[in-house]
Order: C-alpha cells, then structure tokens, then sequence
C-alpha cells in the first residue's frame, strides 16, 4: 500500500509541476529583446507597445492583396532605446546595421541609416496588426512591415529581438 501511495504522490506531484510550468508560459507577455549598439536597451511588451503612437501602412501581402497595418515606427523604438541617429549618424556610425530576428532563428538586416527619417523617407515599422485585427497567430504578435519595398521578404513575422551592432 505504501509503494502505490508513493507512486501516486509522486504523479500528483509532476502533474501540479507540469501545470505550473505550462500555465507560467501561457501567461508570459510576448515581447521585442531591443539590444546592440545602444545606450538604453529595454524590452519591449505589448502593453508597453499599445501606448506608443502608431502609424498606418497600406501594403500588398503575399495573398496579392492590400492590407493596413498599424504599428510603431522601426525609428521611434530605436531611438527610445539610445541608436545613433539624426545629426550624430555620420562617420563610423554609418557602419551601424538593425538586424530583426523571429521565434524560428529568420532574421533580416537593415542600415541604420535607412530607418532614420534624415536620410529616406520611407516607413518601417513594427506591428501587432493586420486590418484592425490582431496579427493571425502564424505571424505575430509582432512582425515588421517596410511600406515601399516590392517584395515582402523583409517583412518579417513573429520578430522576438532587435540588434543594432557595427558591420566588421
């Protein structure tokens, strides 16, 4: 009798275990590693996401078809977190690059200079939505989205961090 308690306590105990752990990782907040070459490196969650000011872009999506995203300029996050940017983007900081990387290893790279608003004028941004809905869950919760580039490849899905380091 004492061996089947045993047994019995034992399966409780890696079951309320198990439990734990599953309910701990459902109820994380997603969120964007920003670290690198910066002064301020931060993480950034969905709620501290939804009181940033956004901006609307039209682009087509691989379905051939017009969508509207809203989300955060690529910029405005970088330059919370310190990036070189404006006046002081000259020199060897121009060797500066903002790579993106998803939950399954993809990652996309951008200048530095691209993303500041002194040298074009195009919008890249990060968002958690697709025609005022919630991204669909194979591409979000947070995916970037470069307004004028014909191709969609650097509009990457389900992005977990954001680096910003010097090309070597």
């Amino acid at each position: 009798m004492k061996k089947y308690f045993n047994k019995v306590l034992l399966q409780l105990i890696f079951t309320v275990s198990f439990l734990s752990l599953a309910n701990a990782q459902v109820k994380k907040e997603a969120s964007v590693n920003i670290t690198g070459e910066i002064t301020k490196p931060y993480v950034l969650t969905l709620s501290d996401f939804a009181k940033m000011p956004r901006v609307e872009i039209i682009r087509k999506d691989r379905d051939d078809k017009d969508h509207q995203y809203s989300g955060v300029l690529l910029t405005d996050l970088l330059i919370k977190a310190g990036a070189t940017m404006g006046k002081e983007l000259r020199g060897n900081n121009l060797t500066k690059y903002v790579m993106v990387e998803a939950s399954d290893g993809y990652r996309i790279i951008f200048s530095l200079a691209e993303l500041d608003p002194q040298f074009s004028d195009d919008k890249i941004i990060l968002t958690n939505t697709m025609d005022k809905k919630p991204l669909p869950v194979a591409d979000g919760p947070f995916r970037i989205i470069v307004q004028n580039e014909t191709k969609p490849a650097r509009c990457i899905k389900q992005v977990t961090s954001i680096k910003i380091g010097f090309a070597k």
